[in-house]
């Protein structure tokens, strides 16, 4: 356990962070400088992770999951590789320890069922760290398609192959963001999956490009490879009355509006906050651990992303129909 130059703990609610990779860092950086939290520390094996992270945190570091859970806390953030999840969310619910879980929630949809049914008998917060809801440009998209009655949406989550991936393919690491704003956006249920999927230089699929049905009829399709030089994020919605498009790379959104027959409408930009997403979902966590009110993410949600992810890995592509083949000449309209 190391416990060099951290800052003496502050009151407020004790909060632990667990995994100090990239992600688990950014938790600790974040909680570290919120009111009314105290961060306790970060449990990592890797020394190196774990020194990185305490200094930049200025907390307290401890190798294992137990030694923080003997420390005391009274919610923690869970940034471990997926695999880990099931596994490290059941021992802090155990302990009756509030639970924010990075998406996706656990390796399986049955691991995921289990670490929902563990908070609602231990009557503990569970939220999962979908963080692009946060997104200021996405809050602004979901504002500007309330009560429209929207036709279709397109997402498109591109990049370069990632350096620390680990076993996962793009469906999981990346489209799996896109379906839970799929699901928010038209608050209804994917109800039909057609995947199409590549594993160009990876081992798993690289390319994804993904089309869904919701129940209440919406068309999707999400376009996510790991192929591209460059990041894009962008998210386009059109409905009966405006199109909607915004970038969430450079948080700008634009709504078109006001279609008249000879083809002219307006457009406009829309205003859109500047908050860091990932400190707006760490308030809306601890909000709910303090108020006691239903998460921002629950885990039902982030167990139906990761069952319609799931679907796309196992939804075998079916093959084109052959046309019949054509015995006369080819006749000419006209």
């Amino acid at each position: 356990m190391s416990s060099k130059g951290f800052a003496p703990a502050k009151a407020g609610l004790r909060v632990g962070v667990i995994g100090a990779g990239v992600m688990g860092s950014n938790h600790a950086r974040v909680l570290s400088g919120l009111p009314g939290v105290s961060l306790v520390g970060v449990v990592d094996p890797s020394p190196t992770h774990l020194t990185r992270t305490t200094e930049l945190a200025s907390c307290q570091g401890f190798e294992t999951l137990d030694q923080l859970l003997a420390a005391g806390v009274d919610a923690v953030t869970i940034a471990a590789p997926t695999h880990l999840h099931h596994e490290v969310a059941l021992a802090c619910i155990a302990k009756n320890v509030h639970v924010l879980v990075e998406k996706p929630i656990a390796s399986t949809v049955a691991e995921g069922r289990e670490i929902v049914a563990a908070a609602q008998k231990a009557g503990v917060t569970l939220m999962i760290g979908h963080v692009e809801r946060f997104n200021p440009a996405v809050a602004a998209v979901k504002q500007a398609i309330a009560g429209e009655d929207i036709l279709s949406i397109a997402i498109t989550r591109v990049g370069p192959f990632p350096p620390r991936m680990s076993n996962v393919g793009v469906v999981i690491d990346l489209a799996v963001h896109d379906i839970d704003l799929i699901r928010w956006f038209t608050e209804s249920d994917i109800v039909e999956v057609q995947p199409q999927l590549s594993s160009a230089v990876a081992e798993r699929e690289d390319i994804a490009l993904l089309q869904f049905r919701t129940a209440n009829g919406v068309l999707a399709h999400i376009n996510t490879n790991w192929l591209t030089p460059f990041k894009a994020r962008s998210v386009t919605v059109a409905t009966r009355g405006k199109y909607v498009m915004g970038d969430l790379l450079t948080r700008q959104v634009t709504e078109c509006f006001g279609f008249k027959p000879d083809g002219s409408y307006s457009m406009r930009h829309l205003p859109v906050g500047h908050d860091e997403p990932l400190r707006a979902e760490l308030i809306a966590f601890l909000k709910a651990v303090r108020d006691g009110e239903t998460p921002a993410v629950t885990g039902d949600e982030g167990v139906a992303s990761l069952e319609i992810a799931t679907q796309c890995l196992e939804t075998p592509s079916r093959p084109a129909a052959k046309a019949p083949a054509r015995t006369g000449p080819r006749r000419v309209a006209g």
